[in-house]
């Protein structure tokens, strides 16, 4: 790449070698999520994955895309940009394994104002965190400098992910039945839904969002509010092999009224138990501050519930034994009882 410059194109804000030098800088952290499929190395036109289907039957694969959307301002505003990419990561992966669908490879495509290695960098080891949490390769990508487009400061961020799993054991609902029991995974915050809401109830482009907050243990709302996404795939993979569980929902944007019942079968309602919600200080405090009502925080955030899982009410003290042995702290938060609203709090 050494004879690879443009001083044209470079008079048009878009400097190639900086994206050569950001590439060199990633390449250390992409190296550290590689795993046996991995078969090809970053700088081709594609990434390569070979695919073992050891053990699986009935191949099939499971993909899903998203982005970090508006939690980027917080990052620009704190100048902090390690962390973001493990939001990335997490809200594709935490979407295919309610499917069941382990994954394989994941792809990041960030499009900016002004490509600066060293930013580029943190966004990049990020992902590769989040790569790492859950278990996939990072495969390939792309950098797209991007100036009049977007200021020299900011830049969007989305992934793509591709996992897989054995037809015969896709989590479909198909055996929930009333009587059931609904198992919570703690959020570690906001996440990465809800942000539009949250940047208008903090004025978070003209408050003081790094001075510590008594309400939030002394931690800034800044440094709060970019608390990463947890990513559940590990322990909900350990709970698959040993538990047959019935119903997965990743609690993203729209809350518990949108998200819950995508797992819940017709002529079913997941039975939720508010005052069993171990609601996290974050959302009391966004609740307080912008006079939002209960219903309407149940509708946008996760209160602190990452994450919902069905299994039979036989099953769930060992479910629970065996996510807190993989690190989680689950609980129960209610049931699935007959009625045709498919979720009820109360």
């Amino acid at each position: 790449m050494k004879n690879s410059r443009s001083d044209a194109y470079a008079a048009a804000g878009v400097d190639i070698t900086a994206g050569y030098r950001a590439v060199e800088l990633m390449k250390k952290h992409i190296a550290s999520t590689r795993t046996e499929g991995v078969c090809s190395d970053i700088g081709g036109f594609g990434g390569m994955f070979e695919l073992d289907l050891t053990d699986i039957k009935k191949p099939i694969l499971v993909s899903g895309t998203d982005g970090v959307g508006t939690k980027l301002r917080l990052a620009f505003l704190m100048d902090k940009h390690d962390t973001v990419g493990i939001d990335c990561v997490a809200m594709c992966v935490n979407d295919i394994i309610c499917g069941g669908a382990k994954p394989l490879f994941f792809l990041d495509y960030i499009a900016c104002g002004k490509n600066v290695p060293e930013r580029m960098e943190a966004i990049v080891k990020g992902v590769c965190d989040g790569c790492i949490q859950s278990g996939a390769a990072l495969i390939g990508g792309e950098t797209a400098e991007m100036p009049g487009f977007y200021p020299e400061d900011e830049y969007d961020l989305a992934g793509y992910v591709t996992g897989v799993v054995d037809k015969d054991k896709i989590i479909d609902n198909a055996t929930m039945e009333a009587g059931d029991v609904v198992i919570a995974l703690p959020s570690s915050g906001v996440h990465s839904n809800g942000f539009s809401l949250v940047r208008k109830v903090f004025d978070v482009e003209n408050a003081d969002i790094k001075s510590p907050v008594a309400e939030l243990g002394g931690k800034s709302i800044g440094e709060t509010l970019l608390t990463p996404t947890r990513i559940y795939v590990k322990p909900v993979l350990q709970l698959i092999g040993e538990v047959n569980v019935k119903g997965i929902s990743h609690i993203t944007g729209g809350g518990f009224y949108e998200n819950i019942p995508r797992s819940i079968p017709d002529g079913l309602c997941a039975k939720i138990d508010k005052a069993s919600v171990k609601v996290l200080p974050i959302f009391d405090l966004i609740a307080k501050t912008g006079g939002i009502s209960e219903r309407d925080m149940f509708n946008t955030f996760n209160m602190g519930v990452g994450m919902s899982i069905v299994v039979a009410k036989e099953d769930a003290d060992k479910a629970l034994q065996i996510l807190q042995d993989a690190g989680e702290e689950p609980y129960v938060i209610g049931e699935i009882v007959k009625g045709e609203s498919k979720i009820e709090l109360i």
